[in-house]
């Protein structure tokens, strides 16, 4: 037995574009238990059953309800208003990052992105 803990922790991926969700999904899955919505509603929903998130990974631009309204009703919440958020977007514009920060997120990510920064990311936003 190595001692690991018996569940891993989770990451929400809120994504509307498949080959990026299922690439995010393919390597954080390495380390967490990753699900993956393709619209904000949808994501929320999810972060609504347990276990609780660790983290929730949204995308900017999305049907339905876009991630900064994800991350508006996250933080109503009571049970999610202190999950981390990490904004993963094409929108890469000084106003889009500080709205972004202010509704919440521990970081910003911009498209196209390096997948060694975001999961240096991860780690941090989840203190590992």
């Amino acid at each position: 037995m190595s001692g690991a803990p018996a569940t891993r922790r989770r990451i929400i991926i809120a994504e509307d574009d498949p080959a990026i969700a299922a690439m995010l999904e393919k390597v954080l899955a390495q380390h967490y238990d990753v699900s993956v919505a393709h619209d904000g509603r949808t994501a929320l929903a999810l972060a609504a059953k347990p276990p609780l998130p660790a983290l929730l990974m949204l995308d900017v631009m999305m049907p339905i309800l876009d991630g900064l309204g994800v991350a508006a009703e996250a933080r109503k919440s009571p049970v999610l208003k202190g999950v981390p958020i990490i904004f993963l977007t094409a929108k890469s514009g000084a106003g889009d990052v500080i709205k972004g920060i202010q509704s919440g997120a521990r970081h910003y990510i911009t498209k196209p992105f390096k997948i060694d920064d975001v999961l240096a990311k991860v780690k941090k936003a989840l203190g590992s």
